[in-house]
This record gives C-alpha cells, structure tokens and sequence, in this order.
C-alpha cells in the first residue's frame, strides 16, 4: 500500500503549528473557490442550537445545554449534543447554526492536538481560547449571511489552579467571564436564575444542579430550549472539567437529577 508522503515546505512557508493554516497551504488550487461559490445565501431554515450554560465552582468548571435543535419554527432534533471536549482539560458547548459549528469543534479538537504535537507540549488555556476566537473570527464571512457560530469555552487553568469561562462575540471577540456565561435563544432566561443562585466556593453537586435547573428554566420560557423530557428519557448533556480532565455525566445522574427538579424522586434516590 502506497503512503502518501508528508508535504515540505520552504522557511517562509512552513505553517507551524496551525492546523488550519497546514490545510490552507496543501488544498487544492481551486478548493477557496469552490468554497466561495458555495458561500451565495444562507437557506431559510438550517438546524440552530439553543441554549447552553458554563458556570465556574470551587475546583473547576460545569458546561451543559439542552438537547433541542429548532429549524425556523420545527423541532429539527431532539437529541443534538451541543457540549463536546476540546481536550483533556477544556470544553466547547455550541449556539448557533448546529452544522458549522460541530466542524467548528472538530477542527478545533484537531487543531490542540496537531499543536501539541508539533510543539511537544500543550497550549495554556488562554491559548486554546485564542485559537477558537480566531476560528470564530474565520467564520465572520458565512455569519453575515445568517450561518453564525458563537460557542462558550471553558476549562481548568492548571498554571492557575481554576476554572476559567471565555465567551465570544461572531466578529471572533473574546472576552473572559468571572463567573458563568449563557448563550442562545433561551440564555436570558437561564442566566437570570444563574445569576440569582451562584455563589463563590460552590460545590460541583450545586453547581450541577444549577446548570441542570437555569436549562429547565430556560425551556419554560423559550419554546426553541428543551426541556428534560422524561417520556423520551432526553436530558441535558451536562460536563464537568476539574483537575482531574474532562469527564461527561452519564444520563442515569442527569436523569435523577432532572427527575428531584420535576418533583419525582427525592435527590439522590435510585431510579
């Protein structure tokens, strides 16, 4: 089997540790133009995110959305995952148009890890902040035509000790959060209970059950956020990102916990 061999590039043209950079210099001549004539209008109805929370705790972060997909006034998909991790020890939760922007994280996944390969160590957090705005900022051209990605990023600082929230604007602005940060239709909604429960020093359990109950807040008021759906057994994708990496909950905890917030079993009961 044929191999095919790695490409070369001269002092001048070397794209170093960017992945991004590295498929621009090897893509086909007429690849951008393809790509731009591609780029004519954004159609009526594409696949759109909602609503997604990160909230900052004693030892990290928590990042969660809720399952729900809307395309214009239709349900596109009830169970889309809008909370993926970048790395070990970071995540990307996902609002906007649902296409670009798990692309988005795929490149930025992939982006972190060529970088540390090529580097031989990992970027700080603030790096890994500033690759994902510029990926941000690279889909300015497709969000003014209706097609805008605006993720949350957090992770655990281990230069620092703590976790760290950044959000960003579509123009690729990034600005980092002290606390927690919502976005999507429902994030209104979802940061005023926030903002009316968190405290400094939470536990991870509380800060679990805020994010768990700001969503089920926000789908009480948003018709585009779903709520926990107990018929279909659809709850929030909730991640915890501490010292310890980056780990997801599974749905039975969710599920125990949207249940107490239903009313049902008592917190920290079996199903």
């Amino acid at each position: 089997m044929n191999e095919r061999p790695l490409p070369l590039f001269g002092p001048g043209f070397d794209p170093g540790p960017s992945f991004a950079e590295l498929l621009r210099r090897t893509a086909p001549p007429d690849a951008g133009q393809a790509h731009a004539a591609g780029q004519q209008h954004a159609p009526v109805d594409v696949p759109h995110g909602t609503t997604v929370v990160a909230i900052r705790f004693a030892d990290g972060v928590v990042l969660a959305g809720d399952r729900r997909a809307t395309s214009g006034y239709a349900i596109a998909n009830r169970r889309i995952e809008k909370v993926f991790p970048a790395d070990d020890l970071s995540g990307v939760a996902i609002a906007g148009v649902a296409g670009p922007g798990i692309d988005m994280v795929r490149l930025f996944q992939t982006q972190l890890e060529h970088y540390e390969k090529i580097e031989g160590e990992p970027l700080s957090l603030e790096g890994k902040a500033n690759q994902l705005a510029q990926m941000v900022r690279a889909n300015l051209p497709a969000a003014l035509q209706g097609l805008i990605v605006v993720p949350l990023f957090a992770g655990f600082d281990e230069r620092r000790g703590r976790g760290r929230v950044f959000s960003f604007d579509a123009t690729g602005g990034k600005y980092e959060e002290g606390d927690f940060q919502v976005n999507g239709s429902g994030g209104v909604h979802a940061k005023n209970w926030i903002k009316a429960a968190w405290r400094e020093g939470m536990s991870v359990d509380d800060t679990i059950d805020l994010a768990v109950r700001s969503l089920f807040a926000a789908a009480d008021e948003d018709t585009a956020t779903g709520g926990p759906d107990l018929v279909r057994r659809i709850f929030p994708t909730v991640a915890v990102i501490d010292a310890d990496g980056y780990r997801s909950l599974d749905d039975e905890d969710v599920a125990r916990r949207a249940t107490a917030l239903l009313g049902g079993a008592e917190e920290g009961a079996g199903e």
